[in-house]
């Protein structure tokens, strides 16, 4: 650690971090250690934040594609009822002696307006059914419409957040990527592994998934990343419960309501254990008070042990 700061007191530090030729202090390894986990946690932070905007905007993609289709399906019908309505109209012209029946349903002044309602009066006693499906046709296609419209605001405005989500993302990493921090990060990233562990050998879903968790030991963790050989700490979870055939949502705060919340004296191998009040990580339960998870920016997929004092609850996955 000695030689390490004697090396980073050589480097040439941003403004940001400090600045020699004001006569400001350097800062210690230790310091810069300190700062580079809190970025890193930060771009974890921002990075489930991301995962979270990302399932909306596939539910809000989805939920638009079956309102336009709805709305095609109900304007279709509505046509349908149109050309039905207008049939009985000229039904009603030959049999009633209205007047020309397009002449009258498409009229405006205030005289063939009342011989309009007249039609439409009599077509409604005589064929209610028909009438009432045009006019509930009429609505649905309008409220199809409307939704659709809506889902596609909700959308862009999503895709607009998820950019911010980016460019935050990618200024933090900027940072920890330049000189100043790289000495630092290359400590930080050699702290709290645990490489020799005992793999579970039970046969439930948990123990199963938690071990092909245990084969991504070493894979970069990357925002976003679902695997197969990145991942981000939602992303490491979701790809191991694919392997045993369990779909996840790709996201911490989704991922805590899909199992069975258990107390921690109850805490099985391949349990999923949270960590801070807004949810923002989540690892695998190993035992012995380990877990392996993909920690942060500019930490590999490891298994470590579990920091008690910022653990929120845990959840069991069931088939």
């Amino acid at each position: 650690m000695l030689a390490g700061a004697a090396t980073l007191a050589s480097l040439v530090l941003p403004g940001a971090v400090g600045n020699a030729a004001t006569g400001d202090p350097q800062p210690s390894l230790n310091s810069l250690v300190a700062q580079a986990k809190q970025l890193s946690e930060q771009i974890n932070t921002l990075s489930e934040q991301y995962d979270g905007l990302r399932v909306q905007l596939n539910e809000a993609k989805a939920e638009t594609k079956i309102a336009q289709a709805t709305y095609l399906m109900d304007a279709k019908r509505l046509g349908a009822g149109q050309a039905a309505v207008g049939q009985l109209a000229a039904e009603s012209y030959m049999t009633g002696g209205f007047g020309t029946p397009l002449q009258v349903l498409t009229s405006s002044n205030g005289q063939t307006l009342m011989s309009r309602a007249a039609i439409m009066q009599q077509l409604q006693l005589e064929n209610g059914d028909k009438v009432n499906a045009l006019s509930t046709a009429e609505a649905a296609a309008r409220r199809a419409h409307e939704t659709a419209v809506q889902q596609t605001k909700r959308v862009t405005a999503l895709a607009a957040k998820m950019a911010g989500k980016t460019k935050a993302i990618q200024a933090k990493v900027n940072t920890l990527n330049s000189k100043a921090f790289s000495q630092a990060m290359a400590i930080f990233n050699r702290t709290g592994q645990y490489p020799n562990v005992n793999i579970p050998t039970a046969n439930t879903v948990g123990a199963e998934a938690l071990r092909y968790a245990l084969t991504r030991r070493g894979d970069p963790y990357v925002w976003g990343a679902a695997g197969p050989s990145s991942f981000d700490c939602s992303g490491l979870v979701l790809w191991s419960y694919a392997q045993v055939g369990i779909s996840l949502p790709h996201y911490t705060g989704d991922q805590w309501n899909q199992g069975e919340h258990i107390s921690r004296s109850q805490l099985q191998p391949g349990d999923l254990v949270f960590f801070y009040q807004d949810l923002g990580h989540v690892g695998m339960y190993i035992g012995g008070g380990l877990m392996v998870d993909a920690p942060d920016f500019g930490e590999d997929v490891m298994v470590q042990a579990i920091d008690w004092s910022v653990y929120a609850g845990a959840v069991r996955i069931v088939a």
